[in-house]
């Protein structure tokens, strides 16, 4: 019952802050076209990075949906060091994961978060072009169909296409639909995960860390590098870490290293960008993390950090107010129905019917959220001869109309992180 008490106090106190960042971040998708992103990352430059940085800090992407978003703006023409440092910085953070952070570990946590995700994607950047040589077939910002993918005029058309109405309804269908299934599922592991600390591990446990900056930083890394955490998720785990007693820096090592790689992240990178690149990538992350936390526990006031910790367990005591048990209700309402009632996808058999005509099914392996299933369908899309594509995340198919090169598509797949196989011709 302790395990549940604590997990029903984190969302309440998370639920109202959950709820402004998911609007937020719905508000960005659908009024800030992509196009403005790939524009300016072209360039080998330090301009192009620190763009991409800019970018990334506020997107509200998850730690597998980067991935393929990365990797698509590679493909459009994004440089080397703009790719790796729109990939540290953007799972770090985001609008929806900063309200979400000051709402359970303060202010000072709010602001120093996208600050060292913004110093470490800069970082590795450019450490990504001092090191890895431009190429000669870097891709270029024109689409295989021949057009090119962006203009002033093409963003600033996008920016008004269709009316504040529908587009602020579309915005609301994106935030509380497809980002909640998103982020929903790993946003339930971290409060169980975080009530499970809590509760029942024994303060014992946790005793060598207890206020040894350098031990509990190596207890952070050793399983937040290869695990996959989601910027939101990651907050509730490191709120209970500190409550058993690490340190501010280590839960901040938490909250930078743990959503910005994964053992999949490190594989694709090393795999569509080059060894180099990878290590360059991890070597980044750990570094900005590692530093920062030393910076915290020994150049900043330890109170900033755990007044917060402190101010979270008198309310634990205090009780919740009504606003709280609002939001909370409503979060659950949303949250069960984005995992279990959402009918966004069609099955295989809907989606077959739909196509008139002779098509084409591929298994499409990786895929993990809307966004992996959404570049997934413009990789496909902008192959030559495609006429129609359908992606169900579901289902982990494509189904694609139109006199198209098998490996055309196959490569378009592998580009952006994953893998396709044909299964079926109809």
């Amino acid at each position: 019952m302790n395990i549940l008490l604590e997990i029903w106090t984190l969302l309440c106190e998370m639920s109202p802050y959950l709820l402004l960042g998911f609007l937020l971040a719905g508000l960005m998708h659908e009024f800030i076209p992509s196009k403005v992103y790939t524009k300016y990352l072209g360039e080998n430059s330090l301009k192009s990075v620190v763009l991409a940085a800019l970018f990334g800090v506020p997107l509200p992407l998850c730690s597998c949906g980067v991935i393929p978003t990365a990797m698509g703006i590679r493909r459009e023409g994004a440089s080397k060091g703009a790719t790796i440092s729109f990939l540290i910085a953007t799972p770090q953070t985001g609008v929806d994961s900063i309200i979400a952070t000051y709402s359970l570990m303060g202010l000072p946590f709010a602001i120093i978060r996208p600050i060292v995700a913004f110093v470490t994607a800069i970082f590795g950047g450019a450490l990504c072009n001092l090191f890895e040589a431009p190429s000669n077939s870097s891709p270029s910002l024109t689409s295989p169909r021949g057009k090119t993918n962006c203009s002033t005029s093409d963003v600033q058309c996008s920016m008004f296409n269709g009316s504040w109405s529908i587009r602020f309804c579309r915005a609301l269908s994106y935030a509380f639909g497809e980002m909640m299934e998103d982020i929903g599922k790993w946003l339930a592991i971290g409060l169980i995960v975080a009530g499970i600390i809590t509760a029942a591990v024994p303060d014992s446990w946790f005793t060598i860390f207890q206020g040894n900056t350098l031990y509990s930083i190596l207890f952070v890394l050793a399983f937040s590098i290869p695990m996959y955490l989601c910027a939101t998720g990651s907050i509730p785990i490191a709120l209970a870490l500190m409550l058993k007693g690490l340190t501010p820096g280590a839960a901040l090592v938490l909250l930078m290293a743990g959503p910005a790689s994964n053992a999949a992240s490190i594989l694709v990178v090393s795999k569509v960008l080059g060894k180099r690149s990878m290590l360059i990538y991890l070597i980044a992350i750990i570094t900005g993390a590692v530093l920062f936390a030393f910076g915290i526990d020994y150049l900043l006031p330890r109170e900033w950090f755990t007044a917060p910790v402190a101010q979270y367990e008198a309310c634990h005591e205090e009780g919740i107010g009504l606003f709280s048990y609002i939001c909370t209700g409503l979060l659950l309402v949303l949250l069960l129905r984005a995992l279990f009632f959402a009918h966004h996808h069609h099955h295989h058999e809907e989606l077959s019917k739909a196509m008139e005509g002779a098509h084409i099914i591929y298994n499409i392996e990786g895929m993990n959220c809307n966004h992996c299933a959404e570049n997934v369908r413009k990789a496909i899309a902008a192959v030559e001869g495609v006429e129609q594509v359908e992606v169900s995340l579901h289902e982990k198919t494509a189904i694609i109309m139109g006199t198209h090169r098998e490996q055309e598509v196959l490569q378009a797949v592998e580009s952006i992180g994953f893998k396709a196989s044909k299964t079926q011709e109809d």
